[in-house]
């Protein structure tokens, strides 16, 4: 069926329709109350010249529709129709990136505290998202010191010979070795743990406050301690919490600028009348296509004059925005301000207000204290867009932040190592470590590594291998570890460094991977989720330039390493040619192929004589040197 023919025929209830390239894929996806409505008035844009509309017309050679039961069941599954095909033609949200979450794996026979970006299905319980970032790793710190809850990537589904560092320094149970904990005692420690996220602090005082008093009629006074202890942290946690509920409501304010068909748009998180935390996206190159207004039902679309067409529609990108920010998140502001308004403001805010069980306002203020604040984030998206496209060169204490953000870093990043492995089948095969500190190169902390134990090519164990003895000499030199552990490759590097670390049980390192061509950053803990920036990103240049570092050194430590073969593979097995007379010869013709193409008076300038014959014997063997014309005919006749 023709495709004019099958939009003609759509119904004219709610639902989501998808337009469909030559090559089958989906090019843009869209919702409308009124399928048959909506769908119909892009071939009457596409007729009127709107040329954005009619870039999609051109390009669209099938259709197809979803039918559902409301305006609600539209919007939520157009946004995921949106996040899984990606479509060409739609806004999408180029930063992915949530807020962090705790999450506890309350699936685990051992369940760990773990902070996350993603939301899974994994049988765990998730808390959050906290504003600003570094409040998750507060909270998951202060489970580790009060709950002693762990966090490490150690395999709880069997026992170990011995303990990490963690436990030595009471920030875990110790489930890993038999006999440090029982089962019933870190059943009560994860209850506890959740109490105090799930914000239950009354219950959890009652709780402990009862422990506390049977301890102590049970003269266990050292567990009565640690139960008063815990009683005075989450009194002072309930007091804050208190504190902050009484100062005001939690919203989220947006803002943008636009400019040479590139977008920066700010969102302010404000928890309990205070600005926590910031947000920025960026659009280097905005969809071709400016969705249509929703006709009525009854009244067809006037026509529109394509001259008065803005060239970017703020209240289109603002319902793109939200859906995609908001529709899947666990929580929503009550209320959250925007600059511009749009057509199914009204229906967003209704989804969002049934999907978290309490009223949710989208509003658009026009005057006083809101729009001022709606006016602030927009002088904030401004000074985003001249950082991020006029080329500014941004702070190095903004890269740092950025780079913590990003690799979900508990602390500011000063130091990061980074190693690569180099060889060439196999042969010579070293590797090289390169340091990062406080915004620059430094140099005199690099190290060079001969692989000792390996045979063969086989990179993984090269990087296994020097991993655990920059750190096994660190650990015993009693140095401070690198805020992070760069690692040029992918995964299986990734893996094989982590055990070096689990070896030496540094369970807790920071550590991460950035696989070469895909420029995809892999955090370790997290290989299901790789990290991926958008090529423009200081955090993603940073990355690379000290990867690239990392490589160069490798490989010129590898050319010394092979230079330095060859010369003694050769010189040293020549007669009377020791070390001191092979050094003083390199020394003087510069190079191994100078000392081969010499000839004997030249030699004998800084050699004996016997010696320069032997060495031009060895080059120049009397069977190499090729035949007298007059001996072979000779022989012939």
């Amino acid at each position: 069926m023709d495709l004019n023919e099958k939009i003609r025929t759509l119904p004219a209830g709610p639902g989501v329709y998808l337009y469909k390239n030559a090559d089958d894929e989906v090019i843009y996806v869209g919702k409308a109350k009124n399928l048959r409505a909506r769908v119909r008035s892009y071939l009457l844009e596409s007729s009127q010249a709107n040329a954005k509309t009619g870039s999609l017309m051109r390009e669209a050679v099938d259709l197809d529709y979803i039918l559902v039961d409301n305006e609600h069941e539209a919007l939520a599954l157009e946004n995921n129709l949106i996040k899984q095909r990606k479509p060409r033609f739609n806004i999408l949200l180029r930063d992915d990136k949530t807020y962090p979450y705790v999450k506890l794996t309350l699936g685990d026979r051992y369940p760990k505290v773990f902070v996350t970006r993603h939301l899974r299905k994994d049988g765990g319980a998730y808390y959050g998202p906290y504003f600003p970032g570094n409040l998750a790793y507060r909270i998951a710190e202060l489970i580790h010191r009060s709950f002693m809850l762990p966090s490490c990537k150690v395999d709880l589904s069997r026992y170990h010979a011995r303990p990490c560092l963690q436990y030595h320094i009471k920030r875990c149970l110790g489930p890993c070795v038999e006999g440090l904990t029982t089962a019933e005692a870190y059943r009560e420690a994860v209850r506890d743990a959740q109490l105090f996220l799930e914000g239950r602090q009354s219950e959890l005082a009652k709780s402990l406050e009862q422990r506390m008093q049977d301890a102590a009629q049970q003269e266990q006074f050292e567990l009565a301690g640690k139960y008063r202890d815990l009683l005075i942290t989450v009194d002072q946690v309930a007091e804050k919490q208190r504190m902050a509920a009484a100062e005001g409501d939690d919203a989220d304010v947006f803002g943008y600028h636009y400019e040479n068909g590139m977008l920066a748009a700010n969102l302010f998180h404000m928890r309990s009348g205070k600005i926590v935390d910031r947000r920025e996206f960026f659009w280097e190159q905005l969809p071709e296509l400016v969705e249509p207004n929703e006709p009525s039902e009854d009244a067809k679309a006037a026509p529109v004059d394509p001259a008065s067409r803005p060239d970017f529609d703020a209240g289109v990108f603002f319902s793109a925005l939200l859906k995609q920010l908001y529709i899947d998140q666990h929580y929503v502001p009550k209320c959250i301000f925007l600059p511009a308004d749009f057509a199914d403001r009204a229906s967003l805010a209704g989804l969002l207000s049934e999907r978290t069980g309490r009223k949710v306002e989208l509003a658009v203020p026009l005057r006083g204290d809101k729009r001022s604040l709606v006016d602030l984030a927009g002088q904030n998206a401004k000074q985003s867009y001249d950082q991020r496209f006029r080329v500014l060169q941004p702070t190095q204490k903004m890269i740092q932040e950025a780079l913590q953000d990003s690799l979900m870093l508990s602390e500011l990043p000063r130091t990061i190592e980074c190693f690569d492995i180099s060889h060439i089948q196999g042969a010579e095969t070293v590797a090289s470590m390169v340091v990062w500190e406080d915004g620059a190169m430094k140099k005199s902390a690099y190290r060079k590594f001969q692989i000792k134990t390996v045979e063969g090519v086989d990179d993984f164990a090269s990087m296994r291998e020097v991993v655990g003895r920059r750190y096994k000499r660190l650990r015993e030199e009693q140095k401070p570890m690198p805020s992070l552990i760069l690692i040029d490759g992918g995964l299986g590097q990734l893996h094989a460094a982590a055990a070096a670390l689990e070896e030496l049980g540094l369970v807790t390192q920071p550590l991460a991977s950035i696989a070469k061509r895909e420029e995809i950053i892999y955090l370790h803990g997290q290989e299901d989720e790789p990290i991926v920036l958008e090529r423009r990103s200081p955090v993603l240049h940073l990355v690379q330039r000290i990867r690239d570092e990392s490589h160069r050194f490798a490989v010129t430590y590898h050319r010394k390493r092979r230079e330095m073969r060859d010369r003694d593979s050769d010189l040293l097995h020549v007669p009377g040619v020791g070390d001191r007379t092979r050094i003083r010869l390199l020394q003087h013709f510069g190079s191994l192929n100078s000392v081969q193409n010499a000839d004997m008076e030249a030699l004998t300038a800084v050699v004996p004589r016997g010696t320069a014959e032997n060495i031009h014997r060895f080059f120049h063997p009397p069977d190499a040197t090729p035949a007298n014309p007059a001996d072979i005919l000779n022989k012939r006749v």
